[in-house]
């Protein structure tokens, strides 16, 4: 009997590090809500919003980002006529990097 209870609380306390350990193996994910890739800005004007999961910084074109602590975004950009590619990079605590790439085109 006690044999069974101990199995049991070694595979609970395994499975909830397991669990918790996830998000640490997994790295940084960029989810971009805006703009899509292809995006024609009429006017210049760009809104850039998305959600950076476990990442610790956030850049734009290399330039810091700010999020929040559910790891929400949001900026806006006024681009020059012509074509521009948005290059998003999040990094975690471990230095792993995920990067998203946007092209706008402003007429």
């Amino acid at each position: 009997m006690i044999r069974l209870v101990l199995g049991g609380l070694v595979i609970l306390v395994l499975g909830y590090g397991a669990i918790e350990a996830t998000p640490l193996m997994l790295g940084p994910a960029i989810r971009l809500s805006s703009p899509e890739d292809g995006f024609r800005a009429d006017g210049g004007a760009v809104a850039i919003t998305g959600v950076a999961k476990r990442a610790e910084s956030l850049t734009l074109n290399d330039g810091t980002l700010l999020i929040d602590s559910t790891g929400t975004f949001s900026t806006s950009l006024t681009l020059p006529p012509g074509s521009a590619i948005l290059t998003l990079t999040a990094t975690d605590r471990f230095g792993r990097t995920d990067t998203v790439r946007r092209m706008v085109f402003v007429p």
